[in-house]
């Protein structure tokens, strides 16, 4: 397998509980994060999320796509969300919010290991290949995020 550490920070001109609100309504990603193809509720979890199971298919500009699992481990709104994933990839997901000045300072962890064979195969070589899609998808979330949230 071949492990990778992602960072992705954003920053949105809305309130905290905004920006909360949308980060953890992951049903309705699809409705704004361009690159997600699709996401299937598998177990509703509790009030604030915790236990919440759903299966996301990513799609970035390379020709695949990704099948992960996320299960949310730790929930405090409306500054961190945390899930485990498994499938495709293995690893963590980690959503940190904080207040700023004019709005929000989004960071996203995602420090995960490739399942597919092709893919740890190819990673030597691909590894800066996948960290551009990663990186194209998370554009694509954080300008979907500010054109619903920023007007």
């Amino acid at each position: 397998m071949a492990d990778y550490a992602f960072t992705t920070q954003w920053h949105i001109r809305a309130p905290i509980e905004s920006v909360w609100e949308r980060i953890a309504d992951t049903g309705r990603w699809p409705e704004w994060w361009r690159g997600l193809q699709r996401v299937v509720e598998v177990a509703p979890g509790s009030a604030n999320r915790l236990g919440a199971v759903q299966r996301f298919t990513w799609k970035g500009r390379l020709p695949y796509t990704l099948d992960v699992e996320m299960r949310v481990i730790r929930s405090e709104p409306p500054s961190l969300l945390e899930s485990s994933a498994r499938g495709e990839l293995e690893g963590i997901g980690r959503w940190r919010l904080s207040r700023c000045e004019d709005g929000t300072r989004v960071r996203y962890e995602w420090n995960v290991r490739t399942t597919k064979r092709w893919m740890n195969a190819l990673a030597p070589a691909a590894r800066p290949l996948f960290r551009w899609n990663h990186d194209v998808v998370m554009r694509g979330g954080e300008r979907g995020l500010k054109r619903l949230l920023e007007g």
